[in-house]
């Protein structure tokens, strides 16, 4: 059911260290089991599994659990808690029904079901410390409830469907991501909760979101092929662009004894970025009625282009300085990875005088994982990325060589 891959000699890229291309339908969720050398995923097919790495080196399933054939009852998403070995899934019908993993895995006992949503749970998240239940659901309400009791303690209408959910422990605090493009932030109480703020950013919806507790910055991955890292613990409210992707952002996840970040995207790109450099924020876009560099109208400027004899021509903007130019004046491209592009983007003449070689010296480094991905889990006791794709397949990455 799994192909062992014999690994090439090292590089500085991820090693490909297995596939499991046993499932019928896409793996909307997969974790791997940390000290194991196992893997667990749910699939749209309704079906749980546990796969254990034998002595041959494949992966073969030691559970295979399917949930109960009723209309919209497939697995949206799932939490994994290896300390409690407690495994949380999210389902289409609204539910999270919770199961109890034996320490040799080969077992799962139902333990708990809980009635959270009305629509299919988009995001489920169990915290040990609090014994709370989290999640999020299309009918565009976050819970949570008491994993002891199976109760709700409470409830947030969020603005639009939930897709990205982080919480940290010590200040109770919810990262909400939505549909929208906003980001919320809530401070949770036992049976109560409170807006603190929100970010807007993004021009697409949230499609992930990862939390460092330590230097306290949130990642946030979109729809618009970005990712913004938000300063929460700083107090400055700095939001930091990284522009390295071609599609949707899929997932993220932090290395923070490297600090590097990991983002994956649905083209397959594997993007490793290093967060140990002092990054500046991209500008706001000037408004102007005119060229901030050559002074020609822009063509909605009537009077001046009347006044000029002039035909009004079309603004762009720097993307270092935020200046309003014409295209004549902008017409070089460079890499700026300092503010986050990492592809060459558009800038002013004088802007492109300014940077050197030594700015253009790239801070992240790219992979092509060659499937589509639609979820990635990171285990950095291990230093290995889980990859799931379109094409059904998951894969097992040995992200050392990168991560370190």
């Amino acid at each position: 059911m799994a192909a062992e891959i014999q690994p090439k000699p090292q590089t500085r890229t991820p090693v490909l260290l297995n596939k499991i291309e046993a499932s019928q339908d896409v793996v909307n969720t997969a974790v791997i089991i940390p000290k194991e050398d196992g893997v667990i995923s749910v699939s749209e097919d309704r079906t749980i599994r546990i796969w254990l790495k034998r002595d041959s080196g494949q992966y073969w399933p030691s559970i295979y659990h399917t949930m109960p054939v009723r209309s919209q009852d497939s697995c949206s998403c799932m939490s994994f808690n290896p300390e409690t070995r407690r495994l949380s899934m999210g389902m289409e019908n609204g539910t999270i029904s919770e199961f109890i993993l034996s320490e040799d895995y080969n077992k799962m006992t139902p333990a708990q079901t809980y009635q959270a949503h009305q629509g299919r749970v988009t995001v489920v998240l169990f915290v040990l410390e609090m014994e709370w239940v989290l999640s999020t659901g299309q009918d565009k309400n976050f819970t949570w409830h008491c994993s002891e009791s199976g109760t709700q303690l409470g409830l947030y209408r969020t603005t639009a469907w939930v897709s990205g959910l982080q919480f940290d422990v010590e200040t109770r605090h919810a990262f909400v991501g939505d549909y929208s493009g906003q980001v919320t932030i809530l401070k949770l109480e036992l049976d109560s909760c409170s807006l603190v703020t929100t970010f807007k950013g993004h021009t697409g919806n949230v499609t992930a979101l990862c939390w460092d507790p330590v230097q306290r910055v949130l990642f946030s991955g979109s729809a618009d092929h970005s990712i913004i890292m938000w300063d929460i613990g700083g107090g400055k409210g700095t939001a930091i662009e990284l522009q390295g992707h071609n599609e949707k952002v899929q997932g993220l996840c932090y290395a923070p004894h490297t600090r590097q970040l990991i983002s994956c995207s649905s083209d397959g790109g594997i993007v490793i970025w290093n967060m140990d450099v002092t990054r500046q924020e991209t500008p706001e876009w000037l408004d102007s009625d005119s060229c901030q560099k050559c002074e020609q109208p822009f063509f909605w400027n009537f009077k001046q282009m009347w006044d000029s004899k002039k035909i009004g021509l079309r603004q762009h903007h720097c993307r270092k300085c935020g200046q309003a130019v014409c295209g004549k004046c902008s017409a070089k491209r460079s890499t700026i990875p300092l503010m986050g592009f990492e592809f060459e983007v558009r800038v002013c003449d004088s802007c492109h005088e300014s940077i050197t070689d030594e700015d253009r010296a790239p801070t992240a480094t790219f992979h092509d994982s060659k499937h589509s991905i639609v979820y990635m889990h990171y285990e950095p006791t291990m230093g290995w990325l889980l990859t799931s794709g379109a094409d059904k397949v998951v894969k097992l990455w040995d992200m050392t060589p990168v991560v370190s």
